[in-house]
């Protein structure tokens, strides 16, 4: 008995020694399960100015020493050595500064043991009230722009507005639409205006520092997004120009588009940047980067260098700049008006809403989207110009000297014929009844009255030459251009401008030459140009009738021999 109760008790003593030891088993457990281990964090370092001052050291070495540190100097002069210690420089200043407020959790705190969250665990609040900071360095020795624009909030901060496609800050991939900048070269830009702002991108020079304040993206997208058309691989088209391409050669990933209307952001008051802006001229074709902003679209111009790499600049969108014609057109109409009589000013207004409303799409001008096809033949080739400027001339040249070539459609006519006339030699001869139903049924191009007949062009006359594999001439007026651009009839448009009179008067001694009528004519041709020039393919002077003819019958062999931008209406 006594024996058992001994034995129980030297069992319950080695329980709780084992229970004791158990105990601080798992005490000394949870002592090291909190601790953190310390990471071992280097000062930060200056790598670019110590390799400066090794550069400069080394200018004065010992002459038995010159070839290793000539060897030295150029191996740190390398562009790459230089970026690499950039690169090092902003990883020690960002990431292991005790001053760096990080992006990032610091590289370097992992638990021992258990779970990975602290004791303490910081809220989700205060980490979201958390300002990141980062330092951006990078190199500029030149005059080239950054290529972004920025903006000030209500709140005085600075904020990168856009990236401009193929710019230096582009091609870097260091800053992002939306990215707020604290220090430009260590001076603070809070509260400044956007021109000082610019003004010190522009000036900067040598080694840049940005302190920005990221923008929280998920995508790291460099540029706002490219815009692309679909490339349908394998597939064909035909144009009704009776030749067929490969859809492969006639698509490219960028949209191009052929302004129609001149453009010079020196003069444009709402332009965010005016460096930024593209100018360009009526015909120009711009390839389109980014549609990302409703008002200001971000293009190239195409052809001012083969493989450009120049960076993307700003133009006006078409809704931005349809708005600004809107609103010029009515404040025309408003000073046309002051200087008007009660009822002159009613007739007037009445006839400009007729016929120039400035609601008009043809009015609204602003860019046509194009696409680059291989050589092929115009089916027709447009003359336009003032009445009397020689249109018919030139049209009855070209036809008598290459007769196989061009032809003119034969006009219909309500008239009866004459005396040894022909029905389908100089006319087709139509009852006025017949011809008002064509008419109703839209089969004519144009038509008028003269002497109590009608007289008109139908389009299937127009049609016949093509299928002869001629190209029709026509001299129209420019309302015609509605129905005549489209891949049917793939129109060549030129223009035969009036001369001057200072050019003109010179070879004339006649006294037929009447100084008025050639400023009439000179006047009607620069309302016409000014009204239709965005539709011209081509614009002669025509100071010299045979050097005019010349120089078109030389313009069409080249655009039929040559790549072409036409409408993409007339492909897709």
């Amino acid at each position: 008995m006594g024996t058992g109760k001994t034995m129980e008790m030297k069992y319950n003593q080695q329980l709780y020694a084992s229970l004791w030891i158990l105990g601080l088993k798992c005490g000394l457990y949870d002592k090291i399960n909190t601790q953190t281990a310390t990471p071992v964090r280097p000062p930060p370092s200056d790598s670019v100015h110590k390799t400066v001052e090794v550069l400069e050291t080394i200018k004065k070495r010992p002459s038995e020493y010159a070839t290793v540190c000539e060897e030295l100097s150029q191996i740190l002069s390398k562009p790459h050595i230089t970026a690499l210690l950039q690169a090092h420089d902003v990883v020690a200043h960002e990431v292991y500064s005790e001053d760096a407020v990080r992006v990032t959790p610091p590289p370097l705190q992992p638990y021992l043991n258990g779970d990975s969250q602290p004791e303490t665990p910081v809220s989700e609040m205060e980490s979201s009230n958390v300002t990141r900071v980062r330092m951006v360095q990078f190199q500029k020795n030149t005059d080239e722009p950054m290529g972004i624009t920025l903006k000030v909030t209500e709140q005085g901060k600075c904020l990168v507005a856009r990236i401009l496609h193929g710019g230096m800050i582009h091609r870097q991939g260091t800053l992002h639409v939306g990215d707020e900048i604290r220090e430009i070269n260590g001076v603070n830009v809070s509260n400044q205006t956007v021109d000082n702002l610019q003004r010190l991108l522009r000036e900067a020079r040598g080694n840049v520092s940005l302190k920005i304040v990221p923008s929280h993206r998920n995508s790291p997208a460099q540029c706002e997004s490219n815009l692309v058309v679909s490339k349908w691989k394998g597939q064909s088209i035909s144009l009704r120009i009776n030749q067929v391409f490969d859809l492969q050669e006639v698509t490219n990933l960028f949209i191009y588009v052929r302004a129609l209307f001149d453009y010079n952001p020196e003069d444009d008051d709402l332009i965010p940047c005016s460096q930024a802006g593209v100018s360009f001229r009526v015909g120009d074709v711009l390839q389109i980067i980014s549609k990302d902003d409703s008002n200001w679209w971000q293009a190239k111009k195409v052809g001012t260098s083969p493989n450009s790499t120049d960076p993307a600049g700003l133009i006006p969108s078409p809704e931005l700049q349809e708005w600004r014609t809107t609103v010029s057109s009515r404040e025309k109409l408003k000073e046309n008006a002051v200087h008007c009589s009660w009822f002159g000013k009613k007739k007037k207004d009445k006839y400009l809403a007729k016929h120039n409303s400035i609601f008009d799409q043809l009015d609204l001008v602003t860019y046509e989207e194009v696409v680059k096809l291989p050589a092929f033949m115009r089916k027709t080739l447009v003359l336009l110009g003032a009445h009397g400027v020689g249109r018919r001339h030139i049209k009855n040249t070209l036809i008598t000297s290459h007769p196989e070539r061009f032809a003119y459609p034969i006009p219909h006519t309500t008239r009866a014929p004459k005396e040894n006339e022909t029905n389908g030699k100089n006319y087709f001869f139509v009852t006025h009844e017949q011809m008002m139903k064509d008419i109703a049924n839209n089969e004519y191009l144009e038509y008028g009255t003269h002497d109590d007949a009608m007289y008109g062009t139908k389009l299937e006359t127009i049609r016949q030459i093509h299928v002869r594999s001629q190209m029709a001439i026509l001299d129209v007026e420019p309302q015609a251009l509605k129905i005549l651009r489209t891949a049917e009839f793939a129109p060549y448009v030129v223009f035969i401008a009036a001369p001057r009179i200072f050019e003109i008067l010179p070879h004339h001694k006649s006294k037929d030459v009447n100084d008025v009528s050639l400023e009439k004519l000179a006047t009607e041709s620069d309302l016409l140009e000014k009204a239709y020039g965005h539709y011209f393919d081509l614009k002669i002077v025509n100071n010299d009738i045979e050097e005019t003819i010349r120089t078109l019958e030389q313009a069409i062999d080249e655009v039929c021999s040559s790549p072409q931008w036409v409408p993409v209406s007339w492909v897709y």
